[in-house]
């Protein structure tokens, strides 16, 4: 597995590039956000961890830059926890943030956290399953006969990881996708932030609930603002 690290901070870079390697990672590391623009178009890597403050291109705008051809997932570091930080790196869509200075352990567990989501299947959550009737309606589609789950024109292939609107397809982040799947695996239930945190981004303790929050805000612009409905004081849902 391949990381793309992007930090300023020379000791930081260096420091965290040992530590990584340490797991087994390969680090490839720049000290600006140019250069680590051009990194990422250069080669292929399965993950990008980004510092928010970096030199000539910042965090924030790399991570936008990276979004505008990419779904690879994204971590950002924050020197601060400043609350403008965070939501900014998620709205550029970073899939989650940790604050510097980050323990090695923690660290990891998110990298492996996000590398997980490609081979993502819905966990069972603390909700109740929904009935069948409250289901999806599923479809066979195709000489493999995989399902599909149907609401309306939303449909979620759920084998091959795919979803379309209206029969065109609709590219998710990994955050957003797996983020949908355990709502289409759950319709018509609400499913609060907590257990949103433990399934979807396989967190073992409590974080921070603006993640879900600022994925929900992506999704709801890419499947339709009306398709996941807030329940104040409670969570989310799929509407069916």
């Amino acid at each position: 597995m391949t990381i793309l690290l992007v930090e300023d901070d020379e000791v930081i870079r260096r420091s965290v590039t040992l530590a990584l390697e340490r797991y087994g990672y390969r680090v490839v590391s720049a000290g600006d956000g140019l250069t680590g623009l051009e990194l990422f178009r250069e080669g292929r890597h399965d993950l990008l961890l980004l510092d928010v403050m970096l030199p000539g291109l910042d965090g924030i705008g790399l991570c936008r830059r990276i979004r505008e051809t990419s779904m690879d997932p994204v971590l950002m570091m924050s020197a601060r926890g400043d609350a403008l930080d965070v939501v900014s790196g998620l709205e550029a869509g970073a899939d989650d943030y940790v604050v510097k200075p980050v323990d090695t352990a923690v660290l990891v567990a998110r990298i492996r956290s996000l590398l997980r989501r490609a081979v993502y299947t819905p966990a069972a959550s603390g909700a109740a399953p929904a009935a069948a009737g409250d289901r999806g309606r599923p479809e066979r589609s195709g000489a493999d006969g995989r399902e599909l789950l149907v609401f309306g024109d939303l449909t979620v292939d759920t084998a091959g990881l795919e979803v379309s609107l209206a029969g065109r397809p609709v590219a998710l982040a990994p955050t957003e996708l797996r983020l949908l799947l355990e709502f289409a695996a759950h319709p018509g239930t609400v499913l609060d932030r907590q257990t949103l945190l433990r399934n979807v981004w396989d967190y073992g303790w409590d974080g921070d609930s603006r993640v879900v929050d600022l994925c929900v805000q992506r999704l709801r612009k890419k499947i339709g603002a009306d398709r996941v409905e807030t329940v104040r004081g409670f969570g989310y849902k799929l509407r069916r």
